[in-house]
Protein backbone atom coordinates (compact mmCIF):
# COMPACT_ATOMS: atom_id res chain seq x y z
CA UNK A 1 0.00 0.00 0.00
CA UNK A 2 1.57 3.46 -1.18
CA UNK A 3 0.43 6.32 1.11
CA UNK A 4 0.43 9.63 -0.68
CA UNK A 5 0.04 13.20 0.42
CA UNK A 6 -1.14 16.51 -1.28
CA UNK A 7 -2.18 19.64 -0.53
CA UNK A 8 -5.11 21.04 -0.90
CA UNK A 9 -3.92 23.39 -3.57
CA UNK A 10 -2.08 20.56 -5.39
CA UNK A 11 -5.54 18.83 -5.21
CA UNK A 12 -7.00 21.20 -6.92
CA UNK A 13 -4.87 21.59 -9.66
CA UNK A 14 -4.66 18.07 -10.73
CA UNK A 15 -7.58 16.21 -9.49
CA UNK A 16 -6.80 12.94 -11.80
CA UNK A 17 -3.42 12.63 -10.31
CA UNK A 18 -4.87 12.20 -6.57
CA UNK A 19 -7.36 9.51 -7.90
CA UNK A 20 -4.88 7.45 -9.23
CA UNK A 21 -2.53 7.99 -6.58
CA UNK A 22 -5.51 6.47 -4.50
CA UNK A 23 -6.09 3.56 -6.39
CA UNK A 24 -2.76 1.95 -4.74
CA UNK A 25 -3.43 3.64 -1.55
CA UNK A 26 -4.89 6.55 0.58
CA UNK A 27 -4.29 9.79 -0.34
CA UNK A 28 -4.00 12.88 2.63
CA UNK A 29 -5.02 15.87 1.71
CA UNK A 30 -3.52 18.74 3.83
CA UNK A 31 -4.66 22.09 4.71
CA UNK A 32 -1.84 24.26 5.86
CA UNK A 33 0.05 21.69 6.42
CA UNK A 34 -2.42 19.28 8.27
CA UNK A 35 -3.93 16.22 7.39
CA UNK A 36 -7.51 17.25 6.92
CA UNK A 37 -9.53 14.24 4.43
CA UNK A 38 -8.03 11.20 3.17
CA UNK A 39 -9.27 10.09 -0.69
CA UNK A 40 -10.09 6.11 -1.21
CA UNK A 41 -11.28 4.33 -3.78
CA UNK A 42 -14.18 2.64 -3.51
CA UNK A 43 -13.15 -0.64 -2.95
CA UNK A 44 -11.02 0.18 -0.20
CA UNK A 45 -14.21 2.67 1.66
CA UNK A 46 -16.70 -0.33 1.41
CA UNK A 47 -13.79 -2.70 2.88
CA UNK A 48 -13.10 -0.17 5.54
CA UNK A 49 -17.15 0.51 5.87
CA UNK A 50 -17.53 -3.00 6.51
CA UNK A 51 -20.23 -3.98 4.16
CA UNK A 52 -21.82 -6.21 6.89
CA UNK A 53 -18.98 -7.19 8.96
CA UNK A 54 -19.42 -7.49 12.41
CA UNK A 55 -17.52 -5.61 15.15
CA UNK A 56 -15.25 -9.11 15.87
CA UNK A 57 -14.68 -9.06 11.81
CA UNK A 58 -13.68 -5.43 12.04
CA UNK A 59 -11.23 -5.75 14.79
CA UNK A 60 -9.63 -9.44 13.66
CA UNK A 61 -6.21 -8.52 12.66
CA UNK A 62 -5.58 -11.63 9.67
CA UNK A 63 -2.53 -14.19 10.25
CA UNK A 64 -3.22 -14.33 14.52
CA UNK A 65 -5.71 -16.86 14.22
CA UNK A 66 -2.91 -19.80 15.70
CA UNK A 67 -1.81 -17.28 18.47
CA UNK A 68 -2.75 -18.20 21.62
CA UNK A 69 -3.58 -15.19 24.65
CA UNK A 70 -3.62 -16.18 27.91
CA UNK A 71 -3.66 -13.04 29.90
CA UNK A 72 -2.76 -13.14 33.88
CA UNK A 73 -5.41 -13.16 35.78
CA UNK A 74 -5.84 -10.15 38.36
CA UNK A 75 -7.50 -10.03 41.73
CA UNK A 76 -9.20 -7.13 42.72
CA UNK A 77 -10.27 -6.62 46.56
CA UNK A 78 -12.73 -4.24 47.55
CA UNK A 79 -13.18 -2.73 50.90
CA UNK A 80 -16.17 -0.99 52.77
CA UNK A 81 -15.70 2.81 52.59
CA UNK A 82 -14.85 4.28 56.28
CA UNK A 83 -17.94 6.82 56.60
CA UNK A 84 -16.98 7.77 59.96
Amino acid sequence: MIITTVTSRELNQDIGRAKRAARAGPVFITDRGKPAHVLLCIEDYRRLAGQGRGLVEALTMPGLAGIAFDPPHTRLEVSPPDLS
